[in-house]
This record gives C-alpha cells, sequence and structure tokens, in this order.
C-alpha cells in the first residue's frame, strides 16, 4: 500500500475586489540586489499611490522584504516558485522590474498562473527594468504565455496610465506593433539580384552547417536565450556543447610569454588601459593576461571544432574564477587581431572576425553568424555584436538610443578601432575577479540591426536598420554616466521605429548590429531577409526598412 507524505502546503494568498498582487524579482547576486533596492522600494511605493489615488486599486506585496538581507526582491528560482505556489492562481499579478532580473526565477511559475500579468518596468538606464522587462517579456512569448507589457520613466505619463487602466479593467494592453511586417516565401525580395545572393547563402548555411561552440549556456537567467535544439537543427545552425572548465584548462597551457606578446600587441596600437595596483577595485596588468590567455584559448578551440561563432556564459561559474571574458569577446569578434597561433604552425582565421556570442545568447547567436557570413561573403566588414536595449532619451527633439553590451565590442564598432578604445576594470559588485572592458564611444554610421526568438520550435526573426550617431562629448558623457560608465556605448536610431513601438514588440534585451556602408545597405537588407527565408525562419521586416524590399 502506498503511503503518500508531501510538505504542507503554504496558506493561499488572495486578491480581494480591486486588489492585484505584487511580485518583484531581480538578480541572482545578492550584492546587485541590496544596491538596486532603494530605487525598487521609490517605485512600488508610486505605483501603489497611483493604483489608490487614481484608480480606486490596492496592491498587496506577495512576498515579504527580507529585512536580514536588505532587499524585498526575489533572488532564486526555488523562492519564486515558493511564492506562486502559495497565490491564488486566478488573482491578478503585477511583476514590477526595476532591475536585471533573472528570467528563470519566475518563468516557470508565472506559466502555470491563470490570472491576468503585467509586466511593468521603469524606464531608467542606471538600474534599468526596461532590460529586465524585455527579457522576461521574450521569455514569456517563447513559452507560449499570454502577458501585458507597460513601462515608463516615473509612472506619470498618459501612456502609462492609459495602459495601466486598460489592464486593471480588461487583464490587456493592447499596443502598436505596427512596426513588424511579415514577409513570406511569396515576397518579390526573393526573385530579385539581392534577393538571390542572400538565398544562395542561406543554402549554404543549410548544407554546410554554421555550428555554434557556447562554453555552457542559459546566462543570466535568459530562458529567451536558450532555443530548442530541433529550432538550431532547422535553420542549419547546430550548438556545439563546450564546457567553461576546459576553456579554464586550456587557458592555463597558454605560456606566459604568449600572454605577454598578446598585451602588447594591444597597447601598441593604442588601447588604453586604466591600470592600477588593488586587483579587488582596480584593473591590473596580470587580470589583463588572462584575459588575453582566454582570447588565445577561444581561438584555439573555434579551430578545433570548426565553429563559425563563439561565446562564454561567464557571469555563472567563470566570474568566481577567472578575469571577466569581454576584452577576449570583443578582440576575437574583430578582424584586427593579436595573431593566436593555430596547431599547424599558422594563424587562427587571419584577417577574420569570429563571431562572439556575448553571455551565450542563442537568440543573438543566429542573427551575428547568419551576418558575419553574409557580410564576408560579399568581400564587407563582417563584425557584429550584440547590445543591451539599455536606455534612452531625446536630445535636441531626436531620441536616441543608448545600447550597451558588458563591456565588449568589436574595435572596428568604435570611433578610433583599437586606438579609441580603452580599458577599465569591470565593477566589483558584479565581477569579483575583475577584467578589462573595451570601452568607447560607438562610431557614426548606418547599421542593420536583427534578433531571433523562438515560438514553439519556430525560429522568428526580426530585422530592420538604424543609423548611429557621435553625440557631442558632453550629451555622450552623461549617458554614459547615467548607465553602466565602464561599457563601450552606442547612440542610435532605429530608422522608423519609436520607443514605444520596440518596447512593445521586440523579444528581448538584446539586439544585434552590424555596421553597412551606405552605398550598400539596402542590398545587403534584402539578401539577408531572403537568407532568413532561406533557412526556415519566420521573418518580419521592422520600420522603414520594409519599404526598401
Amino acid at each position: 500500500m502506498l503511503t503518500l507524505t508531501l510538505p504542507e502546503a503554504r496558506p493561499q494568498i488572495k486578491a480581494a475586489a480591486n486588489e492585484v498582487l505584487l511580485v518583484t524579482n531581480a538578480d541572482l547576486r545578492e550584492s546587485a540586489n541590496t544596491r538596486c533596492w532603494p530605487v525598487q522600494q521609490k517605485f512600488e511605493a508610486r505605483l501603489q499611490e497611483i493604483l489608490v489615488t487614481r484608480f480606486g486599486w490596492r496592491m498587496r506585496r506577495a512576498h515579504p522584504v527580507k529585512r536580514d538581507l536588505g532587499h524585498g526582491f526575489i533572488s532564486t528560482q526555488r523562492e519564486g516558485s515558493d511564492v506562486f505556489a502559495g497565490l491564488d492562481p486566478d488573482a491578478p499579478v503585477i511583476v514590477l522590474l526595476t532591475a536585471w532580473q533573472y528570467s528563470h526565477h519566475l518563468a516557470p511559475s508565472l506559466v502555470h498562473h491563470r490570472g491576468p500579468i503585467l509586466l511593468l518596468a521603469n524606464f531608467e538606464g542606471t538600474w534599468p527594468g526596461l532590460v529586465g522587462m524585455l527579457c522576461l517579456a521574450g521569455t514569456l512569448t517563447g513559452l507560449g504565455k499570454r502577458y501585458a507589457r507597460l513601462w515608463s520613466a516615473d509612472f506619470d505619463d498618459a501612456y502609462f496610465y492609459r495602459g495601466l487602466e486598460s489592464w486593471l479593467k480588461t487583464g490587456e494592453i493592447a499596443h502598436d506593433t505596427g512596426y513588424l511586417h511579415a514577409v513570406d516565401a511569396a515576397h518579390a525580395v526573393l526573385d530579385s539580384p539581392d534577393g538571390r545572393i542572400g538565398a544562395e547563402v542561406g543554402r549554404y548555411s543549410l548544407r554546410h552547417k554554421e555550428i555554434i561552440g557556447l562554453f555552457d549556456s542559459f546566462c543570466m537567467g535568459m530562458i529567451n536565450g536558450v532555443f530548442p535544439q530541433k529550432a538550431l537543427a532547422d535553420i542549419g545552425m547546430p550548438l556545439e556543447g563546450l564546457s567553461q572548465s576546459d576553456l579554464l584548462a586550456e587557458m592555463a597551457l597558454v605560456p606566459d610569454a604568449l600572454r605577454e606578446q598578446c598585451l602588447a600587441w594591444y597597447e601598441q596600437r593604442g588601447m588604453k588601459f586604466h591600470f592600477g595596483t588593488d586587483p579587488a577595485t582596480e584593473l591590473t596588468r596580470g587580470q589583463v593576461l588572462e584575459q588575453c590567455a582566454m582570447l588565445i584559448a577561444m581561438g584555439r578551440f573555434v579551430e578545433r571544432f570548426g565553429l563559425s561563432a563563439v561565446g562564454v556564459q561567464y557571469q555563472q561559474g567563470l566570474a568566481r574564477c577567472c578575469a571577466a571574458s569581454d576584452f577576449a569577446e570583443g578582440a576575437i569578434g574583430n578582424a584586427e587581431r593579436f595573431p593566436i597561433p593555430a596547431p599547424d604552425g599558422g594563424v587562427v582565421r587571419p584577417g577574420k572576425a569570429v563571431p562572439c556570442v556575448n553571455e551565450v545568447d542563442m537568440g543573438t547567436a543566429i542573427p551575428q553568424t547568419m551576418l558575419w557570413r553574409l557580410l564576408d561573403s560579399l568581400g564587407l566588414p563582417a563584425e557584429t555584436t550584440l547590445h543591451d536595449i539599455r536606455w534612452g532619451s531625446e536630445f535636441e527633439g531626436t531620441f536616441y538610443w543608448d545600447l550597451e553590451i558588458s563591456g565588449a565590442v568589436p574595435f572596428a564598432h568604435l570611433k578610433g578601432g583599437i586606438a579609441g578604445a580603452a580599458g577599465y576594470r569591470q565593477s566589483p559588485m558584479y565581477f569579483p575577479m575583475g577584467g578589462s572592458t573595451i570601452t568607447g564611444q560607438g562610431k557614426a554610421g548606418r547599421f542593420l540591426w536583427a534578433r531571433a526568438h523562438y515560438e514553439g520550435t519556430q525560429v522568428v526573426m526580426h530585422v530592420g536598420t538604424g543609423h548611429a550617431v557621435e553625440l557631442p562629448a558632453a550629451e555622450f558623457e552623461r549617458r554614459r554616466r547615467a548607465t553602466s560608465w565602464e561599457w563601450p556605448l552606442l547612440n542610435c536610431v532605429l530608422d522608423g521605429v519609436s520607443r514605444d513601438q520596440l518596447m512593445a514588440g521586440h523579444q528581448s534585451n538584446h539586439i544585434t548590429i552590424a555596421y553597412v556602408d551606405e552605398a550598400a545597405i539596402d542590398g545587403v537588407l534584402r539578401a539577408f531577409v531572403a537568407q532568413a527565408l532561406t533557412q526556415n525562419m519566420r521573418t518580419l521586416v521592422a520600420g522603414a526598412a520594409f519599404g526598401v524590399l
């Protein structure tokens, strides 16, 4: 006879009439949670005030503030699961996001929640909830879960009020996503000269395979960055699963003399490292030499496995083992690169960028690798990168996005190239072992942007164009200091796509960028769309780019 014994069920929290339950999620790292908590408290109080005074609703926390830890965020998947196990599954829930958050803390529980869900973010640069909201939104889209999303700088604008009122009344918010235009296999772009080139590149990738080598996966809680294996197989871009422990072993084989040669190579070309003496808080030569060993080790793996792209998870695992991966990632993604010795006595991919998949995000690995293959085949500069959709604000009447990535872009994307790059120590709050960033101002120019997400096992590609600008020094510095000042910053406009449209329709916290000269960008766009269609992707073209087809 079977005997069943389960842990005692928690008392269920129910929402009264005109009451919503509040859930707050943030980082896995407690140092970040305590630092970000004051901003969360401010927006919580503001939201409660608005619900009561403007709409006659109340808000109740679904989990307590952890006084012993100094914050009230959910900070593990276990905690998030336990919180939702004790909630009425039909209660309306607001997930208030004011900082980076790990989506897997909540997503598996949100999938089973029956009540209306609102992902609500502050639109601010320092501890940006907007980035976390886009990540969680893309995650829920991939998991097939309905939700609503909303954002605001101060929770006091008409757009915010209209959206919140709609959700309180109906459980839904209608946003303008008309900037996205579906393109299918019947579109004339496939029969254009540029389209035929893109289709040929797509057929090549399906036949020969673009192998993406990732040193572990699932970085920063990004479920939206982990694609089903069938989705990757269907588009001809399979995964080579590598281990970060093996990367450490390969780094240990890099001799000191070769590390020194690598660092000297970048210093001779003008990169300025801001060295100090205290490794706990300052950048040291030893940290950068370790990053040089990682660059060389990554190159050896690229050659050994015949990889089209490579990425390092780093922030869970290696963050406690070695200096940050960012310098190595940006350097390997640049065509002008320290000559990494190959096993056969030659050089690893001389004169060729190797797409580097920052944060092992498969949703950017796909467009980065595709763009690299296309641009390289056309004899055009083929450096690609991802950026966080970090923030944005107006300057002289135009809204400019602030796009950043954690310390690394290819040097070719910076004003001045290698000589325009500076190296600062990564923030001790996130990077206890230090390491240099590749910091600088994103260069002016036209670019193609893209992002892949998945729905079931279908890969969906969004693609558009934009133009980067070099803002005046004072305005650039204001924006840099309002975000992560140690990181590279790109200021840009996305052609024909407004701030709120992108926030409404984008399915990730990341966006992929490749610069393309003005004379070639229309043709490359047409070729890329045909390439994506040929590789079995559902393709949507954004904003003004649709008119180019």
